[in-house]
C-alpha cells in the first residue's frame, strides 16, 4: 500500500533527506518535531527501503510489516523485535504481499499475496487512468507459521482478498474482499467458519480494524453518489483499479450494524486505529494540504463522534499507519522523516503522551 501512496500522490519530491518541517528537538529526542506533544523517545526501527504497515504481535514483543528493499522488487512480509532487531522474511519472497497480522498466540500469521499467480511482481497501476490503486485479483489470503513456513490459502475465492486484521479478543478476522462483486468488508471466525459480509453499499470499504473490546470495526470508505461517479467506479473496478483520493473514516458495530461516518472532508483519510480508551481514533490524512497532487500526510486524532480533530504528527512528507500497544503507552507508525534516501519510508516506535 505504501508504494501505491508514493506513486499516487508523487510524494518522492517531498521526501528528500533533510527536508523537514521545523527544527529538530534536542539530541535526546531528535526524531520528534516540536509540535508533536503526544510523542517522545521516537526510535527508528528500519533504515532502508520502503517499510510500512507494522503491527504488534499479541504479546507486543514483535512487529510484522511489509517491506521493499534489497533484492525484493515489491513488498514482502517481515517480522522483527520491537527494538528493530532480528528481522526475518516470513512471506515466500515471490509475487507481491500486503497487510500482514499475527494470529492469537503469535504462532501463526495472516497476509495477502499474489505468489500463487506468478513468482514475479504484478504490474503497477496505469496512471493514465488518473490517481489510482490496483486491487489485484490475484491477491489471496494466506495463513502461515510465524516463521513463514507452510503458507496455506485461507478462504480462497475469485477476485481481490486482502487487508486482513485480527480482533484483540482473538476470535475474529476482518478483511476486504471482492468475492461478491464489490469491495466489501467481511468477518470470519479464526478457524474460517461463520463468514459474514458486513457492507453492501456500492463503493470501496476496506482497511478495517477492530476496537480493543472487539465490539466495533473502524474502516475507510468511498461510496460514489452521482451516476457519473458510479459509472467511473464500476469502470475502474473492472480494470482492478480504484481512486483513493476521497476516502473517509467510518465505524460500525462488529456485526455490521450502526454504520456512521466519522470524517467529513475532501481529503484522503485512511489507516484508522482506535486508541485503547475506545473513544478516540488515530488516522492518516492529507487534511489541510494545499497541493492535492503532492500532499503531506500526517497522523491525526479525532473523537468517535467526529469532534475534537487534533493533528498528531507535523512532517512535510508522510506519516501514517499508527498502531497502539494495548496499554496506550507506545505507538508504532511509518514515516519518511530523516530517511537516508529520497524514497525511503521507515518504521518508528514512540512513547505516547496524553
Amino acid at each position: 500500500m505504501l508504494q501505491k501512496l508514493l506513486l499516487l500522490f508523487g510524494l518522492a519530491a517531498l521526501m528528500a533527506c533533510g527536508q523537514q518541517n521545523g527544527t529538530k528537538t534536542t539530541e535526546a529526542d531528535s526524531l520528534r518535531f516540536p509540535q508533536e506533544k503526544h510523542l517522545k523517545n521516537i526510535r527508528m526501527l528500519t533504515f532502508e527501503g520502503e517499510n510500512a504497515e507494522a503491527y504488534f504481535s499479541f504479546d507486543e514483543k514483535k512487529l510484522i510489516f511489509q517491506s521493499t528493499h534489497g533484492p525484493y522488487k515489491c513488498d514482502q512480509i517481515f517480522t522483527m523485535n520491537i527494538d528493530g532487531s532480528n528481522k526475518k522474511l516470513v512471506s515466500t519472497g515471490k509475487g507481491r504481499t500486503t497487510c500482514s497480522y499475527f494470529l492469537p498466540g503469535d504462532t501463526k500469521i495472516i497476509y495477502a499475496s499474489t505468489h500463487a499467480a506468478a513468482d514475479s511482481c504484478p504490474p503497477p497501476p496505469d496512471f493514465s487512468k488518473g490517481y489510482v490503486w490496483r486491487v489485484y485479483s490475484t491477491f489471496d489470503l494466506y495463513i502461515a507459521n510465524a516463521d513463514g513456513s507452510n503458507p496455506q490459502p485461507f478462504l480462497p475465492a475469485p477476485g481481490y482478498d486482502a487487508e486482513a486484521t485480527v480482533s484483540p479478543k482473538g476470535d475474529k478476522i476482518v478483511f476486504t474482499s471482492m468475492r461478491d462483486g464489490d469491495l466489501d468488508i467481511y468477518t470470519v471466525n479464526i478457524d474460517g467458519t461463520d463468514l459474514k459480509r458486513l457492507t453492501s453499499t456500492l463503493g470501496y470499504d476496506g482497511g478495517p480494524f477492530f476496537s480493543w473490546d472487539g465490539k466495533k470495526i473502524i474502516y475507510r470508505s468511498y461510496h460514489p453518489k452521482t451516476e457519473e461517479q458510479k459509472k467511473r467506479y464500476k469502470d475502474l473496478l473492472a480494470q482492478e483499479l480504484i481512486e483513493p483520493s476521497n476516502f473517509q473514516v467510518w465505524v460500525m458495530d462488529a456485526d455490521g450494524s450502526n454504520k456512521r461516518q466519522i470524517t467529513h472532508n475532501e481529503y484522503a483519510n485512511f489507516a484508522p486505529f482506535f486508541h485503547p480508551d475506545g473513544k478516540r481514533i488515530l488516522f492518516c490524512s492529507s487534511y489541510g494540504s494545499k497541493d492535492k497532487r503532492r500532499p503531506d500526510f500526517n497522523i491525526w486524532m479525532i473523537n468517535e463522534d467526529g469532534t475534537g480533530l487534533e493533528q498528531i504528527t507535523f512532517f512535510k512528507g508522510f506519516d501514517g499507519f499508527p498502531m497502539f500497544t494495548h496499554d496506550g503507552k507506545k505507538l508504532v507508525f511509518a514515516s519518511n522523516r530523516y530517511n537516508r534516501n529520497p524514497r525511503d519510508t521507515n518504521v518508528f516506535i514512540a512513547d505516547w503522551v496524553d
